[in-house]
């Protein structure tokens, strides 16, 4: 490798760990932080402008697409959050808000279940099931991780509709911020 390419491999390689280290800058900080430290390397010579440039898209196009996946993870997670609360919903024929207040208020959905809590359990392992299931058709998940969790899944739902404290179905509920809602 000539002398000229390994230097502007080391600097490359040094614009990258200073943008990852800088992680703790704010989002705009990091785009002035990039710009800077791309400047630099092009006025010492280090790299070119045209490598700069193609540095700087690389860049950009990664936060996009890190972007785009956040963006629909966060979709899908809504999307699963709300089957979770029409089915809790619709299986004990209680409407989502009153549930909600009434878990706010310390009961648990096996409580406000009353009678139906057999059953919302099922459909809660069901859903659950269901949801393994794709993880494993994703590749997301191996069939033994599935089997893992399936055979402890009735035994797990049960302990969270028996679970009192959390603040309806929403993110705040009794472990670790997890609510009420399904598992992932």
């Amino acid at each position: 490798m000539s002398s000229k390419k390994r230097m502007a491999a080391v600097a490359v390689t040094i614009a990258a760990l200073s943008l990852g280290s800088i992680g703790i800058a704010s989002a705009h900080d990091k785009g002035a932080v990039k710009t800077t430290v791309l400047t630099e390397l092009v006025k010492a010579g280090t790299i070119t402008q045209a490598q700069a440039d193609a540095i700087s898209k690389k860049f950009d196009e990664a936060k996009a697409a890190m972007d785009a996946k956040r963006a629909a993870g966060k979709g899908e997670k809504d999307a699963n959050r709300a089957a979770f609360e029409a089915l809790v919903s619709t299986t004990i024929g209680v409407d989502a808000a009153t549930i909600k207040t009434r878990l706010a208020a310390g009961e648990s959905l096996g409580a406000i279940a009353g009678a139906k809590k057999d059953a919302l359990i099922a459909a809660l392992v069901a859903f659950e099931t269901k949801e393994i299931d794709a993880r494993v058709t994703a590749g997301t998940m191996t069939a033994a991780q599935a089997t893992a969790k399936k055979a402890n899944l009735t035994a797990h739902v049960t302990e969270h509709v028996n679970a009192v404290g959390g603040k309806g179905f929403g993110p705040k509920g009794p472990k670790g911020g997890k609510g009420h809602g399904p598992r992932h």
